[in-house]
């Protein structure tokens, strides 16, 4: 059974004289890296509230259709109980971070749920451990760089010991080694078992990471399925979404006539997918 699946579900903020979700339906299965993007303002952010219970039970609003999240239907269970099953990172870390310590502050949520003293402490010295960031568990968050303070949510979420971890655009804040350095912590997470949501726009970063791509546009899932079929095609550029630029240069190679045995989604496999179409015409 998916670990997510929704059906048809549909959103309206209060206030609001259209949807922002618009008849939505995927599954997601357990243990998968998805990447959820899309231009801005289609929606991502609020398909991720919903994941939660934060829509509809926080914001308000009309919500129909179905959504289920290990096996609870949004609607029917709290916030607090969808919590212990799905943890949200959200994009400025400032806004999930404040306690005096990096360890209080990854303590935060166990503290919030009454959980044992010992255990706490074992999971709090688990979320340090596999962050990176034990050596900094007596500074103040803030008083570290964005990678950090990206590292001390992350910890803070994966304490609770969540089965989906869903990211709303973690590398925004950061440079380019430092956003390489969360999504390869990331991948290992997905690599023990860990379901993760991703949302990004930077491609050319995280393609090499991910097993499922759904492509949002105006609300609705438009593209949904495994990142090399789906950036064969040209459409995804047609909707503001940046192919990564070796996949997009591959495309024109193939359009102008060369003939490649597949489709690169980092500089390694272009290289190797150059050499061996090389070796072939030399045959």
């Amino acid at each position: 059974m998916p670990i997510i699946e929704a059906r048809n579900l549909t959103y309206t903020y209060p206030g609001s004289s259209s949807p922002s979700l618009r008849d939505v339906s995927f599954k997601v299965e357990r243990g998968e890296f998805v990447l959820l993007t899309g231009p801005s303002g289609c929606g991502k952010t609020t398909l991720c509230r919903c994941l939660n219970g934060l829509i509809p039970h926080f914001y308000g609003g009309t919500l129909s259709g179905e959504l289920v999240v290990s096996g609870l239907k949004i609607t029917e269970h709290p916030i607090h109980e969808l919590a212990l099953h799905v943890g949200l990172v959200f994009q400025n870390p400032e806004n999930q971070i404040f306690a005096l310590s990096v360890e209080k502050d990854v303590a935060f949520g166990l503290e919030n749920i009454g959980m044992d003293r010992e255990e706490m402490r074992r999971r709090v010295e688990w979320a340090l451990e596999v962050t990176g960031i034990k050596d900094l568990r007596d500074r103040a968050p803030h008083e570290l760089s964005g990678g950090q303070q990206q590292r001390v949510a992350i910890a803070g979420v994966l304490a609770m010991r969540p089965e989906i971890l869903v990211l709303d655009e973690p590398t925004s804040f950061l440079d380019p080694l430092g956003a390489v350095r969360i999504l390869e912590m990331i991948k290992k997470l997905n690599e023990e078992g860990l379901t993760i949501i991703l949302i990004e726009h930077r491609l050319d970063l995280v393609s090499r990471y991910v097993d499922h791509v759904m492509i949002m546009n105006e609300g609705s899932i438009v593209l949904d399925g495994r990142p090399r079929e789906l950036f064969q095609s040209s459409y995804p550029e047609l909707l503001g979404v940046g192919l990564p630029k070796v996949t997009k240069l591959f495309n024109m190679l193939r359009n102008d006539g060369l003939n490649f045995k597949d489709v690169p989604l980092t500089p390694e496999e272009a290289s190797r997918l150059v050499e061996e179409a090389l070796h072939d015409r030399g045959r």
